[in-house]
């Protein structure tokens, strides 16, 4: 045995291809950001950002699971109570936003008139004026109208009734 060579292995190949996704991924993503140190940053800090987030919204649906949880009977014996009382407060509060929003609607009316009769040309006065000079056209053409067919029907009553 003394004069036989020891033989070599082959080796294998150093790229092959692995089972594990994560492995493969990490890697891409490593000769991909590798040199830029800002794209590192980045994804550290949107890695970091999205944890956070991930745990905060945890523990907000556990805490809103365990609160509705433990007061759900104090609700249900107290409901004959709220019911009524919701009501009302959504009564008084929908009565209170419409009085506030019809006085500042009534404000800003005011407030656009008094403009307007001062002449300092609020906007829309253009407007207004418009239409009232295309009623005023309007009521005397229909005044020329009436006095003329007035007239018309005038000597017709002559010519029916000659005495009256």
């Amino acid at each position: 045995m003394a004069d036989r060579a020891p033989t070599q292995r082959a080796t294998r190949p150093t790229t092959t291809p692995t089972t594990h996704s994560g492995s493969t991924f990490l890697r891409k993503l490593q000769l991909h950001i590798g040199s830029n140190s800002s794209q590192l940053v980045g994804l550290l800090t949107l890695i970091i950002s999205g944890s956070v987030l991930l745990l905060l919204t945890g523990i907000t649906v556990t805490g809103s699971v365990l609160g509705l949880t433990l007061l759900t009977p104090l609700i249900i014996i107290s409901s004959p109570i709220w019911i009524p009382m919701g009501i009302v407060l959504f009564f008084v509060v929908a009565g209170f936003l419409s009085f506030c929003g019809f006085g500042l609607a009534v404000v800003a009316g005011l407030s656009w008139v008094y403009k307007y009769f001062r002449g300092l040309n609020p906007p829309g006065s253009d407007q207004v004026d418009y239409a009232r000079n295309r009623i005023y056209d309007t009521a005397s053409h229909v005044k020329d109208y009436a006095r003329e067919y007035g007239g018309y029907l005038q000597s017709k009553v002559k010519d029916a009734a000659p005495g009256a």
